[in-house]
């Protein structure tokens, strides 16, 4: 038995004769992913069987649409690419699955054994259609702050931290199959995405802090989080694969993060090791310390009561600190000639310049 489509297989005018129900869905809402099909009757004097399907009967698939049908609560046929299609219990299982079809093939070849009615109508027959297309606006957020590793080599930072994320994301139904079997089964009616998004806000903030450690692996910091989303959601799609993908047939399609920051305490840490980090260049700490001195000194000539004293803890201070600003410049010279220092390839000399000072030897290109 299976899907035979109408436009191939008949002449229209003779099929449309023998058709005895037909099965359609009217467009499936955004936050829909599972609804029983409704069905009318055709044809003088005939009237609708509940949870029969007729041969002949047709069934329609509208894009963004997925259709299966059932036997006792079982997959037997599935069909999602767009068009009518007539119902045959003697013809093979169709499969007329599309861009599912890897996935879905995948399953029905993992349930091994479809068909228990040997060609025969069930009992119980029902066709349920499924949303294919992406749905949006999940949100989510994180109560309490979620460990984020903060990776910094310039400034020697490998530290963990608490950030707070909030934001949206979306998810596509990838195969039916599996999420009729192991989540909706026979539903009534519809089966909305409200019905599942406390567990899913749940297993993806479970899922978010193994995923902040992928990215943050890669040196991106929490602050540029919101411009790495695409590899935010691939992370999570890993870290719920077994969960999501495998169990229920469903990946995230968009992971949006419209806020995050750290607790206060830890961004008020990072700066200050950043901070001292780049007081290393002595170019750097010397402009600083000449700096502190100019304001210390503006700020002692304001002192209209004291201000020779003020000039003299200004110069206390700096012999107590031990740091000349003088020596400091030094030092950034002697680095920035280091790093342009070459040794003559004939007579070993030490070179700063275009030319060896000792053989005029010109400096090697590199």
């Amino acid at each position: 038995m299976g899907f035979i489509q109408a436009g191939i297989n008949a002449v229209s005018s003779t099929l449309s004769d023998s058709w005895k129900d037909y099965f359609y869905c009217d467009a499936l809402g955004a936050d829909t992913i599972a609804e029983k099909a409704l069905h009318k009757t055709k044809g003088f004097g005939s009237h609708s069987k509940d949870n029969i399907i007729t041969d002949g009967s047709i069934v329609a698939v509208a894009d963004g649409q997925c259709a299966i049908i059932t036997e006792q609560g079982q997959v037997v046929d599935i069909c999602a690419e767009p068009g009518e299609y007539t119902w045959d219990s003697s013809a093979s299982p169709s499969l007329f699955t599309g861009s599912l079809a890897s996935s879905v093939k995948g399953v029905f070849a993992e349930i091994g054994k479809r068909f228990t009615f040997g060609g025969s109508a069930a009992v119980d027959q029902r066709v349920y259609y499924f949303n294919t297309k992406e749905i949006p606006g999940l949100k989510y957020g994180t109560p309490n702050a979620v460990p984020f590793r903060v990776v910094d080599a310039r400034a020697g930072i490998d530290i963990d931290i608490g950030v707070r994320c909030f934001g949206e994301y979306s998810i596509k139904v990838e195969d039916p199959v599996l999420f009729y079997t192991n989540v909706c089964g026979n539903v009534s009616a519809a089966y909305t995405v409200d019905q599942l998004a406390d567990q899913l806000r749940t297993e993806l903030l479970t899922a978010l802090q193994p995923a902040f450690a992928a990215i943050s692996a890669k040196g991106v910091r929490y602050s540029e989080v919101p411009a790495h989303t695409g590899e935010l959601a691939d992370a999570l799609n890993e870290q719920l694969s077994k969960k999501w993908k495998d169990l229920r047939g469903i990946v995230i399609v968009s992971f949006g993060v419209s806020s995050i920051s750290a607790n206060e305490e830890d961004e008020t840490m990072l700066k200050q090791m950043q901070r001292n980090a780049a007081y290393t260049n002595p170019a750097l700490a010397a402009a600083t310390l000449v700096g502190a001195q100019a304001q210390a000194m503006q700020d002692a000539a304001k002192n209209a009561n004291g201000a020779v004293n003020s000039f003299m803890g200004v110069n206390m201070a700096q012999n107590a600190g031990g740091i000349n600003v003088n020596s400091l410049y030094a030092q950034a010279a002697d680095h920035t000639a280091g790093a342009d220092a070459w040794f003559c390839p004939k007579c070993g000399t030490k070179n700063t310049g275009n030319f060896c000072s000792n053989c005029g030897t010109k400096k090697p290109q590199m």
